[in-house]
């Protein structure tokens, strides 16, 4: 019912949020950098939070990131870098969005807080300022730095030839996909379920009862189709355009999803921009026939494509064809799942192991016989025409084959050089006063500003 998609929170932003959560007697002062205070609970805050994603850092890793949080901070208010407050509001909620997807609703997360939801994003407002600023000031002092050929070569050159790392096998495939879909007729079976459960409500029957029974949303179900409090990005836009128009205690009509099914809504509460709803999902499944359908107009484009081996054609054909959004207007390019510049380079180890099985048999230039495809998380299946558009074997690094990869390396250690350039510059001219506890630490020798100690006068 909800969209889905990763919203990546890092441990620092976590340890925002629990600074906001809990405000305890503070022992004793860690660091004083500038104008700012580190106290040892923020330390322990931030640790907490590390081990809550099952993590077990180093304290002094973590006194050094905030020291180091400290100066940018200082600094772009010297440099006048600043953060919207509208940016600020919006990365709030994105945080909330998150926290409230994780727990299940907006009730828990504030049964966790022990506040509201509101009173809790105001609390947190100056910790993710601060955060955002240092980030900030962070491509601030990085970003007229440029990677030239000859900064890639030379950084492959410094590494030593036994230390090279070695790349999986990659490859390049693209796919045309064929969902089945149900006529008019096998929707109405399900269209008129889900009526039928809406009237028994109507008449008396109860909504919690009824959606554990039988509503196939598996995020709510078990919770008598309770969805909690939510704002308008956190639903699809069927769902949404009923939740906002309906008072409380209304009921919508039997609507359809085209990726999920057909949905009845009831508003409980609304808060300002969050609405409180429960609903019932019936997801019709997809028939013998329709998938026979589907095989049937996969085989017609695999046919016109294998027509005088139209590979030039396959581009064109996922955009006329494929219903995939993700891959549809890419040319069929299926994305590596894991990296950050989304790539269509993947290694066969990232690979969907089904895909894998298929192109593992193919030749590059290729086009696959359509395929009975099952997703893994969904159980839904489809038909699915495969191209395998190149294949790099597992190798060592080198400059020819990789060197958008290197540069990528090459970019990375220049940008922590110049990070680590600044903070060395930046320190010595900050005031900086660590514990002693702390100053023991190999990650903060040379941080805090020398004590000169005043001549003694012989008596």
């Amino acid at each position: 019912m909800r969209k889905f998609g990763i919203v990546i929170l890092s441990t620092v932003l976590f340890a925002a949020a629990a600074n906001a959560q809990q405000k305890r007697v503070l022992d004793k002062i860690v660091a004083v950098v500038g104008n700012s205070v580190i106290l040892q609970s923020d330390i322990e805050l931030m640790n907490t939070q590390y081990i809550m994603q099952n993590a077990h850092p180093d304290k002094c890793m973590l006194a050094q990131s905030l020291i180091t949080q400290k100066l940018l901070i200082q600094q772009a208010a010297i440099d006048s870098i600043v953060v919207k407050q509208e940016d600020v509001e919006a990365d709030v909620d994105r945080r909330m969005r998150y926290m409230i997807q994780k727990a299940g609703g907006q009730d828990k997360v504030e049964a966790y807080l022990g506040r509201s939801i509101l009173q809790y994003k105001e609390d947190i407002q100056n910790d993710v300022r601060e955060i955002m600023l240092a980030e900030r000031m962070k491509g601030h002092i990085t970003e007229k730095l440029n990677t030239t050929p000859q900064d890639v070569k030379d950084y492959f050159n410094k590494i030593p030839k036994d230390s090279l790392p070695t790349f999986n096998k990659e490859v390049e495939v693209a796919e045309i996909v064929f969902e089945p879909k149900l006529s008019k007729e096998e929707k109405d079976i399900y269209r008129e379920k889900s009526q039928a459960l809406l009237d028994r409500i109507k008449k008396g029957e109860d909504f919690g009862t009824l959606a554990t029974t039988y509503s196939q949303d598996p995020g709510s179900a078990s919770q008598g189709g309770d969805a909690g409090f939510n704002d308008r990005n956190q639903f699809i836009k069927e769902y949404t355009g009923w939740a906002f128009k309906l008072k409380a205690g209304e009921y919508s009509p039997v609507f359809e999803s085209p990726d999920y099914g057909f949905f009845f809504l009831q508003v409980l509460e609304r808060r300002g921009e969050q609405v409180h709803t429960r609903h019932i999902l019936i997801s019709p499944p997809f028939t013998a026939a329709s998938l026979e359908r589907t095989k049937g107009k996969a085989d017609t484009v695999f046919n016109l494509l294998s027509k005088d081996n139209k590979v030039d054609f396959f581009a064109t054909a996922a955009s006329l064809y494929s219903d995939s959004k993700e891959t549809k207007y890419n040319g069929g390019l299926i994305l590596n799942p894991e990296g950050e510049s989304r790539t269509t380079i993947i290694p066969t180890d990232k690979l969907d192991p089904q895909i894998a099985a298929v192109i593992d048999t193919m030749k590059v230039g290729s086009i696959s016989k359509p395929i009975v495809y099952t997703d893994a998380r969904s159980g839904k299946s489809s038909y699915r025409i495969f191209y395998l558009k190149s294949v790099t074997n597992a190798h060592k690094a080198n400059l020819e084959q990789d060197f958008p990869k290197i540069k990528q390396f090459a970019t990375e250690d220049k940008t922590a050089r110049t990070i680590s350039q600044w903070f060395a510059k930046k320190r010595k001219e900050t005031y900086i006063k660590i514990d002693p506890q702390y100053q023991a630490c190999p990650v903060l020798t040379g941080w805090a500003t020398p004590v000169v100690e005043s001549a003694q006068v012989k008596p």
